[in-house]
This record gives C-alpha cells, sequence and structure tokens, in this order.
C-alpha cells in the first residue's frame, strides 16, 4: 500500500466524515494539535525514568494515546454526521481517570509552593511539552467548538485535565529521577 494519495495536493483533505475542506481549516488545526500531543506523548514514553516505568506510568500514557485517537476522531467528524455512530463518546470516565492518577502522583510530591521552570529530568522536560501542546489542542478545540457548534463538553474537559496531569507527570518525573525542581525567581 502506498503512503502517499496525492489527494492533498492542492491543500484540501477529507475529514473522517468524508466532506473534503482546506487544510487550514480549524477542524484540521484542533485535531493536528492533537496528533501533535499523541507525537509528544510517545516521546515522552521513550524516556520515563525505569522507577516511572514501575509505577504503571507506561501503561497510563498508552491509554492517554488512545484516548487521544479517540478525541481526534471526534474532532475529524462534522457534527450530526452519520460517521459519528462509529465512533466512542468521550465520558466522564475518561477525565475522571485522569483527576485520580493525578491525585496518585502528588500524593508523593511536595506541596509547590512557587513557580517552576520546564526542566529537569528528560522526561519531565517533555511531560512540560506535552502539557504546552495539550494546552494549544485545548486552545484549537475551544475555538472549533465556536465556530462550528459541535458538542465536544467532554473533550473540552478531557483536554484541560490532561494538561494538569502532564504538569503532575513533570514534577513526578522528577521526583522519582531525585531531580530536584527548576524554581522560578524573578
Amino acid at each position: 500500500m502506498k503512503i502517499y494519495t496525492a489527494t492533498g495536493d492542492r491543500g484540501r483533505t477529507s475529514l473522517f466524515s468524508g466532506e473534503r475542506i482546506a487544510k487550514d481549516d480549524i477542524r484540521i488545526e484542533a485535531y493536528g494539535a492533537v496528533d501533535e500531543l499523541n507525537a509528544a506523548v510517545g516521546a515522552l514514553m521513550a524516556v520515563v525514568p525505569e522507577a516511572a516505568q514501575q509505577k504503571d506510568l507506561l501503561s497510563q500514557l498508552a491509554h492517554i494515546q488512545s484516548d487521544l485517537f479517540r478525541v481526534g476522531a471526534w474532532l475529524a467528524t462534522t457534527p450530526d454526521s452519520p460517521s459519528t455512530a462509529h465512533l466512542v463518546p468521550m465520558t466522564a470516565d475518561n477525565w475522571q481517570r485522569l483527576e485520580s492518577q493525578i491525585d496518585a502522583m502528588q500524593t508523593e510530591l511536595e506541596t509547590l509552593n512557587s513557580f517552576i521552570l520546564p526542566g529537569g529530568h528528560l522526561s519531565a522536560g517533555w511531560a512540560h511539552m506535552a502539557r504546552a501542546v495539550c494546552r494549544r489542542a485545548e486552545r484549537r478545540a475551544v475555538a472549533l467548538v465556536d465556530a462550528k457548534s459541535g458538542n465536544l463538553d467532554n473533550i473540552l474537559i478531557y483536554l484541560n485535565r490532561l494538561s494538569d496531569y502532564f504538569f503532575v507527570m513533570a514534577r513526578y518525573c522528577n521526583h522519582l529521577a531525585g531531580v530536584p525542581e527548576i524554581q522560578w525567581h524573578e
């Protein structure tokens, strides 16, 4: 099977629901940002400390990657399209799972009393990168909801919680690797 189709050579692409739209459409921007986030999660998975692997973080991240494919599918589908019948809904269970994982990591962390700068262990740097990309994906999803009237409430909540998850995970990876956090001083 060839990977190239030449169908996008003129700046248009197909949605999951079949419509052809411009590659700079807000819908493409939204699911493109989610795709970038998924790639950042993959990079993070490649560098998590051994101690984090023992704490089931790789399994959590693999689950997040699966969730992100589901989010991307919803963003790549026109609301009220018959194609939505083939999609698995995002529910409160998705973001509540993230809340539980955040709470579990925080039990091992010191209380945060100042702003911290992204960095420390390589895995923490990638977790911060995932957090920043996640925030962008969230902004694009909000713009899509505002422009196209799609009902993506659980997706917006999920992306909001996910950025919190990556912030806490960055701190947690530094903790597990024994690397101090970089405090911001003005």
